[in-house]
C-alpha cells in the first residue's frame, strides 16, 4: 500500500475541494449579479374593524350554519 502523503493523493483531493468552493462561489457571484430585486409596497392592514363589516361577517356565519350537514362528525377520534 502506497503512502497517501508521498504519492500525492492529498494533493489532488485539495486540488478537488478548492475546485469544487470556486465553482459554487462563482455561481454565488453570476446568480447575484443578474438578480432584480423589485421593490413591493407595504401593506398597510385595517385594524379599525367597523361595526357594519362585523354585522356583514356574523350575517354570512348564520347563513352557512342553517345549510344542511352532509357529513356527520365522530364522536371520538382515532
Amino acid at each position: 500500500m502506497e503512502n497517501p502523503f508521498e504519492s500525492g493523493h492529498i494533493r489532488n483531493y485539495v486540488l478537488l475541494y478548492v475546485s469544487v468552493v470556486v465553482i459554487m462561489v462563482l455561481f454565488f457571484i453570476a446568480s447575484t449579479l443578474f438578480l432584480n430585486v423589485k421593490k413591493v409596497d407595504k401593506k398597510v392592514f385595517d385594524t379599525n374593524i367597523s361595526e357594519e363589516k362585523s354585522l356583514h361577517v356574523s350575517s354570512q356565519k348564520e347563513e352557512k350554519q342553517e345549510l344542511p350537514k352532509k357529513f356527520k362528525l365522530l364522536k371520538n377520534a382515532y
